[in-house]
Parts: structure tokens; C-alpha cells; sequence
């Protein structure tokens, strides 16, 4: 009984060594895998981030490449002097420290290393008042696009009233001068909104060193908005949104769910851009609001086009659709029509 024993312990032992052998076997073979192929996540807001901003800079025009990334975020000229205030430990230099820091951290992760922030964070008082980039949002370098008449004005050139934009007025056959309504100032519709970058110089003067929607030199250049491109990278994330988007519980039993897609996608890739970095450090909601929006938009005319068929059936005393007969009414307003 004793050998019989101890032959059943041997047993167990050995077995369950085997069986811990296997599972380091297969973990390291699952390690192996994972390197080989890691799965590539589109979906977070700082990676969704770094493809605007690549997106928008192949817009713009710089002299030095290293000016195309900016620390703030301005509305006029004036803000700079309030946040280059307090020497190293103005807003200007802190915001461009943490962002040198970050993307130190990023490089070290791209390699495969885990540096803490705080082993290399960058000094704010070893950044210099010319290295600090600012971002202004502006229309300056945007030309205006041709005015249109109003209706009011196009009502009094039929009646034989004309133009004269050199006097600035209305003049009529009976030589009687009409002023002209004042038009507010519309720009060329571009895809974003248009900024342009400032640097401060050894004489503390603000220098521009970079123009969006601009092609050549940046006095000698001119306005372009069709030579950039969405880099490749949104544009797969654009893709991942709208498929994962159509796959909730409450669009993914439509049969039209494809031309929801669509036309989500086309949604963003007209306003993808428009995201402002400057309120929000989030662009995965403002899509998401986006991809909303399109479903509920489509959703909407297919119910409306399903109404007008079914009333037409109804009208015919045909059968309407299976929808129509469960709501139990009869027509688009739940009422009887009348001949």
C-alpha cells in the first residue's frame, strides 16, 4: 500500500509539472506573438490628436519644420506679453516644458521603455523667450471671398437700379444715389479655422513663422487649400468609428445601416478637421457627436420616405408596411385621409 502511494504523489507531481511547463510554453509563445503583431489601437483621443495636428501642418507653410509644433493657443497678439509673464515660470514656458517632456516619454515608449516624466522632465528656465511658438487663431491671410448681393439689392437693380462699386453707392437712371447696405466681410471657405504661427525675436518683437492654407514663402507666397491632405492614420480611425459606431444596439437592426455609415463618413471627413484643440482636449466625443448626428439624419429620411410609401399604399388600398400596421393609425399624422 505504501508503494502504491508513493507511486500515485510521483504521479501527481509529474503531471503537474507538465502541465506548468505548458503554460510557460504558451505564454512565452503568446509573448513572442504579441511583439510580432500587436494589435493597434485607433481609437484614444492622443493618438487622434497627433493625426489632426500632422493633418492640418501638411496645409500650412514653414520656413523651419521645428516651428510647425506650438505651445498656447492665442486669439489676438496681445494675450503674449501676460503669458511670457514671470520669467521661467510663465504659462508660455511651463506649456512648452511639458509638452517637450511628453513627447520625450512617447519616444521612450515608441522603443520600448518605461521613463517616468518626472526622470526627464524638461526645466522651464532652460527654454528661452524665442523658443516658445504661439498659435494665433486668425483670418488675416485669408482673402475674402465675393461678396453676394443681397435680396434686398437685387430687388432695386431690377427695377433699374445699378451697381457702381467704384462710388461704393446705388445709382438709378434718375441719377438719385442710394447707399449701398452695408455686407459683413466673408472669407474663402477653408476646411479648418485658419491660424497662424508667432515667435518672439532678441528684440522682443513678434515675428510670423508659419501661415495655414498658405503655399511658398510667407511674404511672397500665396493662399492654397487644396494642396494638403487627411494623413492616412485618421483617416483608418474615421473608418473604425463609424464601424464601431454601427455595430450599438439601437442602429445595427437597420436595414440601411451601410448608407448610415456612409454618410457618417463623409461627415467627418468634412468637418475632422474643425476640431478645436483649444476647447477640448477630447476630439473622440466631438466625432462621436458627429457620427450621432449623420445616423439620426439618415434614420429621419428613411422614416419620412417609409411614411410617404406607405400613405401612397394606403391612398391605393394596398397593404402598408409591417411598421405602419402595428402603429395601428393610418397616414403620416396618425389620421384618415380624405378624397
Amino acid at each position: 500500500m505504501q508503494f502504491l502511494r508513493d507511486r500515485l504523489i510521483h504521479l501527481i507531481i509529474t503531471h503537474k509539472n507538465r502541465t506548468v511547463n505548458r503554460i510557460v510554453r504558451v505564454s512565452r509563445i503568446l509573448k513572442r506573438r504579441n511583439k510580432l503583431a500587436r494589435v493597434q489601437n485607433y481609437l484614444n483621443n492622443k493618438d487622434i490628436l497627433k493625426e489632426i495636428h500632422k493633418s492640418k501642418i501638411s496645409y500650412c507653410s514653414y520656413p523651419d519644420p521645428k516651428d510647425s509644433e506650438y505651445d498656447v493657443i492665442i486669439r489676438s497678439l496681445g494675450e503674449i506679453p501676460k503669458l511670457m509673464k514671470g520669467g521661467a515660470e510663465s504659462e508660455a514656458k511651463i506649456a512648452r516644458a511639458d509638452r517637450l517632456t511628453k513627447l520625450t516619454v512617447d519616444a521612450a515608449a515608441a522603443l520600448g521603455k518605461k521613463v517616468k516624466a518626472d526622470s526627464v522632465a524638461i526645466d522651464p528656465a532652460t527654454i528661452t523667450d524665442q523658443d516658445v511658438v504661439f498659435r494665433l487663431m486668425t483670418w488675416d491671410h485669408i482673402p475674402e471671398a465675393p461678396a453676394a448681393i443681397p435680396k434686398a439689392s437685387k430687388a432695386k437693380k431690377s427695377k433699374g437700379l445699378v451697381i457702381d462699386d467704384s462710388l461704393d453707392i446705388f445709382e438709378s437712371e434718375d441719377d438719385e444715389p442710394v447707399v449701398k447696405l452695408d455686407i459683413p466681410v466673408k472669407y474663402t471657405k477653408v476646411n479648418f479655422q485658419p491660424f497662424q504661427h508667432f515667435k518672439i525675436d532678441e528684440n522682443g518683437e513678434t515675428i510670423c513663422v508659419g501661415k495655414s492654407h498658405w503655399v511658398g514663402d510667407l511674404e511672397n507666397g500665396e493662399f492654397s487649400k487644396d494642396h494638403g491632405k487627411v494623413t492616412n492614420k485618421l483617416a483608418m480611425m474615421y473608418m473604425k468609428l463609424c464601424e464601431r459606431y454601427a455595430t450599438r444596439s439601437n442602429w445595427r437592426g437597420y436595414t440601411y445601416v451601410d448608407e448610415m455609415k456612409s454618410t457618417a463618413l463623409l461627415q467627418l471627413s468634412q468637418i475632422g478637421l474643425q476640431f478645436d484643440e483649444s476647447v477640448s482636449a477630447n476630439p473622440f466625443a466631438y466625432y462621436t457627436m458627429a457620427l450621432q448626428n449623420s445616423f439620426t439624419r439618415v434614420l429621419n429620411i428613411e422614416k419620412r420616405n417609409q411614411n410617404i410609401r406607405d400613405d401612397i399604399l394606403e391612398m391605393n388600398d394596398l397593404t402598408p408596411s409591417f411598421s405602419r400596421q402595428g402603429s395601428g393609425g393610418h397616414g403620416s399624422d396618425g389620421g384618415h385621409y380624405e378624397e
